[in-house]
């Protein structure tokens, strides 16, 4: 008997040195601790519904194989930026004049500044018309400066750009006299593949797995960001940043995935908030590298250079456990968790890998039908894609306000983007304090705010205005981050990266119209259509679940499971408020020492311990 009492007091020991955190949180004072320790209680219930919590624990929460993929995540969103945003700085403004190269065949020794001044016609404020020109004469030199020209017409030779210092798109390919609209079809072509690559890859994301996707996307960076370089015609310009655009939204969605299914509670929010941080960055090393380099086939060719080691990924990338068990990849998964443990130091307790069996349920029939049939997920789509193309509308609206406004494409892209990484930063501590609904809904309200500041400044305060465009796209960013980490814990994994895909779609229909609007329309009505927007996508946002300590959804039966148990959480959590802190601090102890063993299968010494201790209470 004293052998078996011996036994039992070991046991409880080590639950209780297992539960240190809670009696340290005993200390705080009365709300925190209550808070703190409801908040651990939800964890506990997450990790027993996940049971790939349980497995990631045994792996290592955020060991070294998780900080490295993590940091692979990085370079590719930097090359992302910079191939995304390079159209801003390969149509630099120049000023034409018609070539009138013929007057040199009667006057060799001309003068740049007297060939322009006989052959091109001149306005009444004295400078020269860069779209007409003097039709050529048979004259000689001496006639033509005696009597001058008078017959205009049109540019009949291609245009010069005298004052041109680099080599831009403009004057490769003569965007200028009526050409200028090919630059806004650049910007709508990039947009096009953005809105093709946001379902295409979405549905090989979750087909193939986020391991090809990751590939085919960066591969695409690879051949379309490098090959731009070598273009010989401007259509052949728009076809290349149309496969570039593609890749951009593919990386994006795969990564996406892939990150929210190997990493799990805040890890998976700091490890997407930081990949976009370097997002921004990559928009800041764009800037400075496109100032620097005085043709624009140098920017491509440096920026290809650049990605040409994520050729690597091919080695060195992981696939996600969760879609491969999804898939009935059970080898697989096992063997990719084994490898992760593995770099991480730890080892998977046999039993706790004998638990991953095949889904009751067959899932990998799972379409985009489903986006329809299924409510909540045609919910949660619908809000998000609301919310993403009113983030994405007013985006782009605010920056070609900025651009109206004469401010230089440098300050443009260096500002906002330095600005963006606190934003984003920000992120961290709202979605520790508050939750994903919450936080999306403070940004959007932060962005109304700015939006109908712009309707009531006067247009003479020209730095105010700037100021709050600025600060609006500060909002933005951090809604933009909020944004993916919430879409992505709402969807289930069989059709995570398809949703993501579904809800992008809305991002760049949402870009096209800003386009489309501010170009067609006074200034004062796309700033209205952002408010109203921003609004409503407000409003709609307080219909969707929180997911913070909620399990991930693995299939489509999980969406409502969730649902049901995130308001049993809401209905817990409010009855705790008249909880002492004395009782909630008992819930979480009993909770932990009859639950929190994640291999309680296992232990044949535990169950028969409980058991005992059942049969002792028994009357």
């Amino acid at each position: 008997m004293a052998g078996e009492e011996n036994f039992k007091e070991e046991l409880r020991s080590q639950d209780a040195s297992r539960n240190l955190n809670q009696h340290e949180a005993a200390g705080h004072p009365h709300s925190w601790s209550l808070e703190m320790l409801l908040r651990r209680l939800r964890a506990v219930h997450t990790k027993q519904n996940d049971k790939f919590a349980n497995l990631l624990d045994a792996v290592g929460e955020f060991g070294t194989f998780q900080q490295r993929l993590v940091a692979l995540t990085f370079i590719p969103s930097i090359m992302s930026a910079f191939f995304m945003f390079a159209d801003h700085f390969v149509f630099t403004a120049q000023k034409p004049y018609c070539n009138t190269s013929w007057i040199l065949a009667v006057g060799p020794h001309l003068s740049e500044a007297e060939q322009l001044n006989l052959t091109i016609p001149q306005a009444p404020n004295g400078s020269f018309l860069t779209c007409l020109m003097y039709l050529p004469v048979p004259w000689n030199l001496d006639s033509i400066i005696q009597f001058g020209l008078n017959d205009t017409d049109t540019c009949q030779d291609g245009w010069i750009y005298p004052d041109a210092k680099k080599r831009s798109l403009t004057n490769e390919f003569d965007l200028v006299c009526g050409m200028e609209t090919k630059k806004d079809t650049a910007q709508i072509m990039f947009m096009a593949g953005l809105l093709i690559g946001s379902l295409i890859f979405g549905l090989i994301t979750d087909k193939m797995g986020r391991y090809p996707a990751i590939l085919l996307s960066l591969l695409g960076l690879i051949i379309f960001g490098f090959g731009t370089a070598f273009v010989n015609s401007f259509h052949l310009y728009l076809f290349f940043r149309f496969g570039i655009s593609q890749s951009v939204v593919g990386y994006a969605i795969s990564s996406i995935s892939l990150a929210t299914e190997w990493l799990v509670g805040e890890h998976r929010a700091h490890a997407i908030i930081l990949e976009h941080c370097f997002f921004a960055v990559g928009a800041m090393l764009l800037t400075g590298i496109a100032y620097s380099l005085p043709h624009w086939r140098l920017l491509f060719l440096v920026g290809g250079i650049l990605a040409i080691p994520l050729i690597s990924y091919i080695w060195i990338l992981p696939e996600s456990p969760r879609w491969l068990m999804m898939k009935g990849k059970v080898k697989e998964a096992k063997q990719v968790l084994c490898y992760a443990a593995s770099v991480n130091k730890k080892t998977i307790p046999s039993n706790l890998l004998d638990e991953l069996q095949l889904p009751r349920k067959k899932v990998t029939r799972a379409s985009v039908l489903d986006f329809c049939k299924n409510r909540q997920l045609c919910k949660v789509t619908l809000v998000m894609s609301c919310v993403w193309f009113t983030v994405s509308y007013t985006y782009f609206t605010l920056s070609l306000r900025m651009r109206e406004l004469g401010v230089s494409v440098h300050f443009r892209h260096v500002v906002p983007s330095i600005m963006e990484v606190p934003a984003r930063l920000c992120c961290i501590f709202l979605l520790q304090q508050i939750g994903r609904k919450w936080s999306l809904a403070v940004t959007l309200l932060q962005a109304i705010i700015w939006c109908l500041l712009l309707l009531f400044l006067p247009e003479e305060l020209k730095s105010m205005t700037i100021l709050v465009l600025t600060l609006g796209k500060f909002s933005l960013a951090a809604t933009v981050t909020v944004f993916f980490l919430y879409t992505a814990e709402l969807l289930p994994t069989v059709l995570r990266a398809t949703g993501v895909g579904l809800v992008s779609l809305a991002s760049a229909a949402g870009a096209i119209l800003s386009l489309t609007i501010i170009s067609q329309t006074p200034s004062l009505l796309p700033i209205f259509l952002c408010c109203v927007l921003a609004i409503v996508a407000f409003s709609l946002s307080l219909l969707l679940p929180e997911t913070r300590d909620q399990p991930l959804s693995e299939s489509l039966g999980h969406s409502s499971q969730m649902r049901n148990k995130v308001k049993d959480m809401k209905t817990e959590e409010t009855s705790s408020d008249d909880m002492s802190e004395e009782a909630a601090k008992n819930v979480i102890l009993n909770a932990q020492i009859l639950r929190l063993d994640p291999y309680p299968v296992s232990n044949p010494a535990l169950k028969q311990f409980n058991k005992e201790e059942a049969n002792s209470q028994a009357p």
